[in-house]
């Protein structure tokens, strides 16, 4: 019987978004309102007074809402904190989202100022301006709000704002004790974040944490991700003369820094794109369990093999999300001399490739970065960490510089951890579909030592459109991805575990 109650009460619950439009959408109104508002403050996260203009329009907006407010000073930037009145009988979520945004070059946007939020129409060749006038009480879902973090990652701070007011309309008493971390320094990877977490951290106490930034998958429906892969990066130059050389005089005799370059990356993957260095991948498998979850993504790998012009994928994993299981090891640039129009027939006097390593949770970065280093060695170079003297190039015949870079862990939550198991629940029942569930996302998000630090559950719930723009030029938010969003937060905030 108390189940059956609790799945009406759930039902209840989701019927303002069902049964009556008209409140949901003249809460996307407001929140459109609130968009504009904020995003005319400038973001940039290289610009600390932006920062400050940004806390002070949190801190009067949160406050409105009833929330506690604090601004929490760090190595950097300061952070922003908000929490509602604690009740110690209550589960505690904490929710992380930025304000901060990637700079803009206005010459690039088709509009004349990206901190002024343009309302668009979408049309067969693009996307057309429409006078916010033209929007009356039947919003359409299909418009988008242009301007610099319209989707990354203002709109969804926006979106909490909103669905609080909805709760409160609704008279719904949130089961959760609520609080709220803003980063001010995402766009810069968090750097002051994990000593400011370890300084706070008593502050920050929670359950469980909901990571609310990136986009739904491209299928456009409802997203649960339970990790992220890290990242570190290696820089690797190589050395032929000491000054570029003519290479009708000295081709044939002086080394050439991109062949033994060239040579080197190749010892380091096979013909089918997997890392040979041996102890690359040890520590993963994949059980039957999880291999169905990764299986049950809708991707297309056809599709994506199309749409990124290549006939045939690297076999690290036999489809797209077991791909991402695994750490990878990326040429992300090469440097050589010159080419195109001011291509020389020298013999270069260097070669530089910068690589990045994505790692996984089974895989350390420092050690992965150490394998590749040693198999560099192997290959009868002299590795150095600067570059070399005049003693040492006459010494060694293969020299190599490698520069590390500093690694972000990655972060993986256990897929039948109750608290993502509620989750997913609630989002199944409020949009009547299934959710989709992704073990590890691709990318990278620079919290993991904060998680880590906390030691507590986490879990990314997307809320914006997978076409966004985010860091480009024309970033937006889909209107209808503002009623998906407060309707995000309304159902989680409102609904109790079992």
């Amino acid at each position: 019987m108390k189940k059956a109650l609790s799945l009406l009460s759930l039902c209840l619950t989701f019927s303002v978004f069902s049964q009556d439009d008209v409140a949901i959408k003249s809460q996307v109104a407001d929140a459109i309102n609130e968009i504009r508002e904020f995003i005319a403050i400038p973001n940039d996260a290289l610009d600390a007074a932006d920062i400050d203009r940004n806390i002070m329009w949190l801190k009067r907006k949160f406050g409105d809402r009833g929330f506690n407010t604090a601004v929490l000073d760090t190595e950097g930037l300061p952070l922003f904190f908000a929490a509602m009145p604690m009740n110690a009988n209550k589960p505690t979520v904490l929710i992380y989202m930025h304000f901060d945004g990637q700079s803009v070059d206005p010459s690039k946007w088709d509009q004349p100022d990206p901190y002024q939020v343009v309302l668009k129409k979408p049309t067969d060749g693009g996307f057309e301006t429409v006078s916010f006038d033209q929007m009356d009480d039947d919003i359409n879902y299909d418009w988008r709000l242009f301007g610099r973090s319209t989707s990354d990652d203002k709109s969804p701070i926006v979106m909490l704002l909103n669905a609080i007011d909805l709760l409160k309309i609704d008279g719904k008493e949130v089961p959760f004790n609520l609080k709220v971390i803003l980063d001010s320094e995402e766009e810069k990877s968090s750097r002051p974040l994990p000593a400011a977490v370890k300084q706070y951290r008593e502050l920050l106490e929670s359950d469980f944490l909901m990571i609310v930034d990136g986009p739904v998958h491209a299928s456009e429906k409802p997203t649960v991700v339970y990790g992220c892969r890290g990242i570190t990066t290696l820089t690797l130059t190589t050395y032929g003369p000491i000054k570029p050389q003519h290479s009708g005089h000295y081709g044939n005799y002086a080394p050439n820094p991109g062949f033994q370059l060239s040579k080197l990356l190749a010892t380091m993957k096979d013909d089918e794109g997997r890392v040979i260095i041996p102890g690359y991948y040890d520590g993963i498998s994949i059980n039957p369990k999880t291999d169905s979850i990764l299986k049950s993504v809708p991707d297309s790998d056809e599709t994506i093999a199309e749409k990124l012009q290549f006939k045939t994928a690297e076999k690290v994993g036999s489809f797209y999300q077991e791909a991402l299981q695994y750490p990878s090891l990326n040429i992300r640039g090469l440097s050589s001399g010159w080419v195109g129009d001011k291509a020389r027939t020298i013999v270069p006097e260097s070669a530089t490739a910068e690589l990045d390593l994505r790692l996984v949770v089974e895989s350390d970065g420092n050690r992965l970065k150490k394998l590749v280093k040693d198999h560099i060695t192997k290959q009868g170079y002299k590795v150095l960490n600067h570059v070399p003297s005049k003693d040492e190039r006459m010494q060694f015949n293969k020299i190599i510089t490698v520069e590390e870079g500093s690694v972000t862990d990655a972060f993986r939550t256990e897929l039948n951890n109750p608290y993502g198991e509620f989750i997913v629940k609630t989002l199944n029942q409020s949009f009547g579909e299934e959710v989709i569930q992704i073990r590890t996302m691709g990318g990278t998000v620079p919290i993991a030592p904060f998680i880590n630090e906390l030691k507590i559950p986490a879990f990314i719930v997307p809320v914006v459109n997978p076409d966004n723009n985010q860091h480009s030029p024309n970033e937006n938010i889909k209107i209808g991805q503002l009623a998906y969003g407060i309707k995000t937060f309304y159902s989680i905030l409102s609904s109790k575990m079992e």
